[in-house]
């Protein structure tokens, strides 16, 4: 009787980028995150070194974990599975394979002398690692009627996008990924938050192509606000949204976002991925009025120098002051100093 093949782990190169995305594609808890050009855009946009993950058993992968080295003096020194996403960790055909890319992931922080490694997953797989609790995710199946998708929105968020369509509001799907980081960056300063370069964005849209759509909202021809979203098999993922001052009145937000689960749901998406939020925050009760439930998020930290688990959040105490200065700043500065703070937020 032969017995099964034992798994190794090595790092992934340019020539396992096609049967990385295949297995990626097929893998069931694989998601937009775990795809081989996040490899490039970490790289390329931040300057970050990656280390991707391929767990092989003979001549066939059984699981992948993509990771990327974050360091800066602000904020540490970490080791992310995925820096600058909402989902990560290994995903694998079975518990030894997922065991070994962990085993590994862990070997490589020590080398490396990271703070700590932190695995982004959406279902706990290290039970003695200390896990954060602060993030939950929204996804919910949607129909391919429109009436339907409109009947599923709780009454009062309902009427909202209604008048939201009376509003003499446009939508187009654009390559104007200036236009859409405008808006974007003018909503994040009003938060407080540094703004991504403009330069991030234009790489997202070259590494995934179609894959990546911006659709931006107009009133009276000018941009007022817009979204990036990341499109992964059947699902549909709005991940840059925002817009600017005048949006608010014009409910420009929830256009938008009804926009676009229209069109996707048009497109065959069934899976509308309202994305990460902290609990308890504006971000959180917006998409709960869209009669979306959280579901938690688990991000486990495997502790080398750290003593603790990190705490890089707006709500911790320490940043409260820095958020309020920002929200003070001019916001053409903003763009200018945000893309230096936000490249090692990680």
């Amino acid at each position: 009787m032969t017995s099964p093949a034992t798994v190794t782990v090595r790092a992934a190169t340019v020539a396992d980028r096609e049967r990385w995305d295949r297995f990626v594609a097929a893998a069931p808890a694989a998601t937009f995150f775990h795809r081989y050009a996040w490899r490039n855009v970490i790289e390329r946009a931040f300057g970050h070194a990656t280390h991707f993950l391929l767990a092989e058993r003979g001549a066939e992968i059984v699981g992948v974990l993509p990771l990327g080295h974050v360091s800066s003096l602000l904020f540490g020194n970490s080791l992310i599975s995925t820096p600058f996403c909402v989902y990560g960790g290994p995903v694998a055909t079975d518990t030894e394979a997922e065991q070994e890319l962990v085993s590994a992931a862990t070997a490589l922080a020590v080398k490396l002398g990271v703070d700590y490694l932190e695995l982004r997953n959406r279902a706990p797989i290290c039970s003695d690692w200390p896990t954060k609790d602060l993030y939950v995710t929204f996804r919910r199946t949607i129909s391919a009627s429109d009436a339907d998708n409109l009947q599923a929105i709780p009454r009062k968020q309902r009427a909202i996008v209604r008048k939201s369509a009376d509003a003499g509001l446009t939508a187009v799907v654009s390559d104007d990924v200036d236009e859409q980081w405008r808006a974007y960056s003018a909503s994040v300063r009003n938060l407080g938050t540094p703004v991504f370069g403009r330069r991030y964005f234009r790489i997202l849209k070259e590494e995934f192509g179609a894959d990546c759509e911006v659709l931006s909202v107009r009133h009276s021809g000018v941009s007022v606000a817009g979204v990036m979203s990341f499109y992964f098999r059947d699902e549909v993922l709005p991940y840059y949204g925002g817009g600017v001052a005048e949006a608010r009145d014009l409910s420009a937000n929830d256009f938008m976002y009804w926009e676009l689960m229209r069109r996707a749901a048009a497109r065959g998406v069934r899976v509308f991925d309202y994305g990460r939020s902290k609990r308890d925050t504006g971000s959180y009760r917006f998409k709960k009025h869209w009669g979306f439930e959280p579901e938690p998020l688990y991000y486990q930290y495997f502790l080398v120098k750290a003593r603790a688990m990190p705490d890089l959040s707006p709500s911790n105490a320490r940043y409260r002051m820095l958020i309020e200065t920002w929200k003070r700043m001019p916001l053409a500065l903003t763009r200018v100093l945000g893309p230096m703070i936000a490249r090692n937020l990680g």
